[in-house]
């Protein structure tokens, strides 16, 4: 049990999901986004904090033992924007947790890394990244910086590529990149407690039948996912109409972001 974890981005969409799981890792649940955070648990510890400013966020780590980081820019947009949250905000994150004791961090990178390669093609850690927009080049550097930390200074990081965390698919392409809320608190729990961890890449995925990712060079951490995406195909099937076989959707494991413009500043 952790004293004091992080959580980044908890007024986001993952992170007011898993959010109020969090007290089975920790005393304390230090709650932190540049958005409302709404009303405070007993247990947790509210802090309104831009991931730009890096006295506010060395302040915000400061007395944590572990961090989910969740926070920044979860979508394709403007460089601008991609470059404060998520490049200056992590160094800004990672540089406060090399002078506040080094806690363990679960940093959310993205599928977006490696959105390029197509559908029909399995992956394991030692891919060579493909990003597929600014998004996923962020999450890109953030895996890069996370290893230099690593190496440098022994910093230990999991590097969780999620696919898509949410409470069920909405999209073929889901089906085999969907990880269910309780999978991901599952593999929380599993990083955290490991008595090693180092920075591991990470495949944030449920036990899904058409998955494309290899998560055997981490199963020495015990997660097991137990949820498959299989249980919705006929749902979908019967909701929605499959998209082209030519379409970025049943293309590219990144799906439309492989598609997505350069959004221009203005």
């Amino acid at each position: 049990m952790l004293k004091r974890l992080l959580l980044t981005g908890a007024a986001g969409g993952l992170g007011r999901a898993i959010r109020p799981h969090l007290a089975r890792f920790a005393e304390t649940v230090r709650v932190s986004d540049i958005a409302d955070l709404g009303a405070v648990a007993p247990h947790e510890e509210a802090v309104r904090c831009d991931l730009s400013d890096a006295a506010a966020v060395r302040d915000l780590v400061a007395g944590c033992d572990g961090i989910v980081h969740l926070g920044g820019i979860s979508v394709e947009d403007k460089f601008s924007k991609i470059v404060g949250a998520n490049i200056v905000g992590l160094y800004n994150l990672y540089e406060a947790a090399r002078a506040e004791g080094q806690p363990r961090i679960l940093f959310a990178s993205s599928n977006h890394t490696i959105g390029f390669y197509r559908q029909d093609e399995h992956l394991d850690a030692a891919a060579p990244l493909r990003p597929d927009g600014l998004y996923g080049v962020s999450k890109c550097f953030g895996e890069a910086l996370a290893r230099m930390y690593f190496e440098k200074f022994g910093q230990e990081t999991a590097l969780v590529r999620i696919g898509s965390c949410m409470e069920k698919p909405t999209n073929y392409r889901m089906l085999s990149t969907w990880m269910s809320y309780e999978d991901f608190l599952a593999l929380i729990g599993c990083i955290f407690r490991a008595p090693r961890l180092g920075c591991p890449v990470i495949w944030g995925v449920s036990d899904n039948d058409t998955r494309w990712w290899d998560n055997s060079a981490v199963s020495y951490l015990g997660w097991r996912p137990r949820d498959n995406a299989e249980r919705f195909r006929a749902e979908l099937e019967a909701s929605l109409p499959r998209p082209a076989p030519d379409a970025p959707m049943a293309l590219y494991q990144g799906g439309q972001f492989t598609q997505d413009p350069i959004f221009e500043e203005k």
